[in-house]
Formats: C-alpha cells, structure tokens, sequence
C-alpha cells in the first residue's frame, strides 16, 4: 500500500482493516484532487473552473435506506418511530464486505472537524473512493491547519464506497443502497449511492445524537450575526431559503445549514456551504452565484451548454442541484464560525397552498409549535403523481437527520429562546395569490425588506392583526413592502376558495401535531391553529 500525502502513521487506514488499499491519499489539497479528478474521470472542468459531477441514480438523499445500530448504548436514547435499526451483527458483516470491497482500491483520506466550538467538536475522518468526494467534503467541513494533521484523533470516521452494493438479506438493510450509523463506535458506513451529500447529512446526525446530553442544541439551520453582535438564526427543510436569506452582504454568514447553541453561543458545524442551483441568478444571489465561478467549487448534478457554462434553469437531471464550496467563498464570511447567543429566530416555510403570511411574530408557545411542526410544501410536477400542493411536516426542520426523540429537542431550544429573550417570526417564501400554479412566488425582495426589519427590531414597533386561522400576530403595514402581501386572503381572486384552502392546511397541521400532543404542555398544544370561515 502506497500513502501519499500528509498522514498520521498511528491512525492510518491500515488500522482500521484497509491496509490492501492499492494507494492512499492522504488530506490532498485542491488542486491535487482535481487533478485525480479529471485523470480518472470522475468529473469536469466547467468554463469558470469549478468541477462538474454527476451522481448517476441517486440526485438526493436516500432516507429509506438509513439505518443506525440498535445496541445496549443506544437501544433507549433514539426514537426508533424516525430511525431504522440495524443489529450490530448486520453492521460487523456489512462493515468486514466494505473493507474487503475495498482491497486493491485506490482511496481518498480527509481528516476534519465537526464543529467550530472547540469544546463540542467531532473530529472526523473521511475515507472515499471517489478523489471529487474528498473535495467535497474537504469544503463542507472544518480544515484543521496543516501542521495539526500528524496527531490527528478521528472520534468519527466515515467510509463512502459508491460501487459497494448492499445485500439485504446479509446485511439486514432494504436494497443495494445503504448508510449504516454505528453511534457508539463512532463509524458511519456509505454504499450504493454517489451523492455527497450522505457524506456531510452523517456528520450532522452524529453530532444530533452526542450534543443533547451536552446540553447544546443541535440545529438544521442557517446564520448570520449583524454589525451589533446581534445573531439570528433560520430554521428551514430543504427549498425555503435558508441559504439565500442568510448570505445578506450587511451582516456576517456564520453558516447555511447546521449549527449547534450552547453555553457561549451559536457554532457552525461545517467549513462550507451546500447551496442549491436550480434557477440560481446573479441578480437574486450574487454571492452564491459567484462560487459556482470559482476553482474549489464542486457542482453536482448541474447541466453545463456546449461552451461548458452551467445553465442553472435546467432541472432535466433534478431539481436538487447543488453546488459545494468552502465558506470563505462567500465575502462577508465569519472566520470563526462562531458568534453570541441569537436575538431572532427565524423559522421558513416554503407554503405551496399560499395561506400563510410573509412574516408572522411567534409567541414561546407557537414558536415550539412550529419547530415540532416542520412545516413546508411540495410543489406540483416536482414528483410523479404530484398534481396540487403537498405538505411536508420534518419535525424540528429536520426529522431524517434526528436520532433522539423530537420533545428532547423541543425542550432545549424552548429553554434557551426564555432564558435569552429571543424574538421568534415564521417566514413565508412560498406563493401568494393563490397556490402554486395560480399564485406566484414570495417576492424575495418583500422577504429581505421584512427579515431586516425583523432582524433590526423595528418590525416590533409595527400594528398588527391576529390571523384568524393560525392565531399568530401578522403586521398590517410595512414600510416599503406591498400592503396587500401582508393579508394572504386579499390577494386571492376568490375569498372563498381562499378560506377553503386555509381549513385544508390547519387540518393537516392538526392532524400532523397528534402524535406530539402528549410531549408538550397545554401551552403549546393550545397553539395550535383553528379552522376559520371568513365572512364576506
């Protein structure tokens, strides 16, 4: 076996059973990885110099085929109703196939941290047959500095081996596709599938896990802190925006997408930033926008013209396009993804069925109403059969990545939003109008105009009405925003159809909020929303 690059000799591969490896890369830097990219094949060179991958079948996640080890450590602490188990004895096979598999392969190592808080961070070790994984993951992670490499000490480590194929009846999993997640021995096995994705989603469900019993909230979220020190942060499921409304140019990203809340703050997990393309332009998100421009950026999945130039409008691969690039990308990036404890919180809802307002003030009890609730919206022709809006409810904004039961999480974030005063708003960036394909789109810069007066406190001083069917405070009137947007009933044609729609999604929620009932106290129950005929 051949190793390259900078390794730690005592934690090599060769310790963990891959010492037939053919050759080993250890924490090759960019411009290495892309020349193992393009040599073998694996991607290519868009017209700006970012790198181009296809991941074959799999253009998402594959939530069905996730599995965590169900053994005497953590048979009590997961909520195995979200959480599919899998033996230790499945997991000991499967992980023997794996490395056996990988005999003779060359291999990818990337030794990075989960986590930007020193006292809660996850060292994780990466090990992939693919060289365009291995920048991918190198971006979306923490870089330790190099001359930290040599006594590297992974507590996590990850194998990803795409041309690995499952069998469930030796492995205890459900098809060729599987992610296996042994919390206790802290190794995380990938197969069957080329989406990075699974990769960056197995960090987050490990630090879920461990950072409860911490007492730090674990958060799929986006944030960013302002001039002030006054940090916000954006819960939101996939499609609602918390990428794009926290790259605001007037206050400092500190992340888009998972971060944890403890003793001294808000911390980012990650290094990078995994931005959805599709319908991506300059003029709506220049920031973003102009990573995909640059070398370093890995995009997925992204349909490139004849000249090589993405054509971000083009979904004829998937609507999940992405790109992956490092967060000091992004100008106006925190250095070190950390920042104080959060005065807003934002929780976004992409609402397909255009009942919900652009911006609604949150009581502690509707705020954790929501949080458990999870709340978006498919959008019709974005699945087979899909023909009129479909609602998602991921509780905590995101159940496939949550180990412990949802009250466990509920409890600590409704703690610390009353010990910190936090001021809590729900964000539409869905249709107005009517639903989707009848109404039209949030206009985005309605959405930043309220954000910011959100974020500055000055929506607070603002007059508002009580929504007649979610019981939440809407303002009347802002300052440079479009009255009508503020009353999603005035916008619709017919009224009628317009209150018909509204019962529709509340007996969702209610119907969604059932099995929640009995973790919660009458406050929050008594949050919930109520059916309500206007009257003409």
């Amino acid at each position: 076996m051949e190793e390259l690059g900078v390794n730690n000799p005592l934690i090599g591969v060769a310790a963990i059973g891959l010492g037939d490896a053919a050759r080993v890369f250890y924490n090759l830097l960019p411009s290495e990885l892309y020349e193992e990219t393009i040599r073998r094949g694996e991607a290519v060179l868009t017209a700006d110099g970012a790198i181009c991958a296809e991941t074959g079948q799999h253009t998402g996640r594959s939530p069905k085929d996730k599995f965590i080890v169900r053994d005497k450590l953590t048979d009590g602490q997961i909520w195995w109703d979200n959480n599919k188990p899998m033996s230790p004895e499945h997991f000991g096979v499967l992980h023997k196939d794996m490395l056996a598999h990988a005999a003779g392969m060359d291999l990818f190592v990337q030794d990075l941290i989960g986590g930007a808080d020193a006292d809660n961070a996850l060292p994780t070790r990466v090990i992939t047959e693919y060289a365009w994984h291995s920048l991918f993951i190198r971006n979306l992670l923490i870089r330790p500095e190099r001359s930290a490499l040599k006594t590297f000490q992974p507590k996590l480590t990850i194998i990803d081996l795409p041309s690995f194929r499952a069998d469930p009846a030796r492995h205890g999993c459900r098809s060729e596709t599987v992610i296996a997640c042994d919390l206790t021995n802290g190794i995380v096995l990938i197969g069957g599938t080329s989406y990075a994705g699974e990769m960056k989603k197995s960090v987050f469900t490990v630090l879920n896990y461990l950072l409860p019993n911490k007492g730090v909230m674990p958060m799929h979220c986006s944030a960013n802190v302002g001039p002030e020190g006054d940090s916000a942060v954006f819960f939101g499921l996939s499609g609602t925006g918390k990428t794009t409304l926290s790259a605001d140019p007037k206050r400092t990203l500190i992340g888009d997408d998972e971060h944890g809340w403890g003793e001294h703050g808000v911390f980012n997990f990650e290094g990078g930033c995994y931005a959805k393309t599709i319908r991506l332009s300059a003029e709506a998100e220049p920031e973003i926008f102009a990573t995909t421009k640059r070398f370093g950026t890995v995009l997925e999945n992204v349909v490139l013209d004849e000249n090589r130039v993405p054509d971000f409008n083009d979904g004829s691969k998937t609507e999940n396009t992405r790109c992956a690039y490092p967060l000091n990308f992004i100008p106006n990036a925190s250095e070190t993804g950390r920042a104080g404890h959060p005065k807003t919180i934002i929780m976004l809802t992409a609402d397909a069925f255009g009942v919900m307002p652009p911006i609604a003030r949150l009581t502690p009890e509707q705020a954790m109403y929501h949080f458990l609730s999870g709340y978006t919206a498919k959008v019709a022709g974005t699945e087979k059969g899909v023909v009129e809006p479909e609602a998602t409810f991921s509780t905590c904004f995101g159940a496939p990545f949550m180990p412990r039961h949802p009250a466990e999480y509920g409890r600590l974030l409704r703690d610390l939003i009353a010990k910190h005063e936090v001021d809590c708003w729900l964000v539409n960036t869905g249709w107005t109008g009517g639903a989707y394909g009848v109404g039209h789109r949030m206009p985005i810069k309605a959405t930043r105009t309220l954000l910011t007066a959100a974020l500055t406190g000055e929506l607070k001083k603002a007059e508002f009405r009580t929504d007649p069917n979610f019981g939440f405070k809407v303002p009347v009137a802002v300052e440079g925003v479009e009255q009508s947007i503020l009353d999603p009933r005035s916008t619709w044609s017919d009224g009628a159809a317009y209150d018909a729609q509204a019962q529709k999604l509340v007996a969702m929620f209610i119907t969604n909020f059932a099995k929640f009932e009995d973790h919660v106290d009458h406050k929050v129950r008594d949050a919930a929303p109520t059916a309500h005929v206007a009257a003409e």
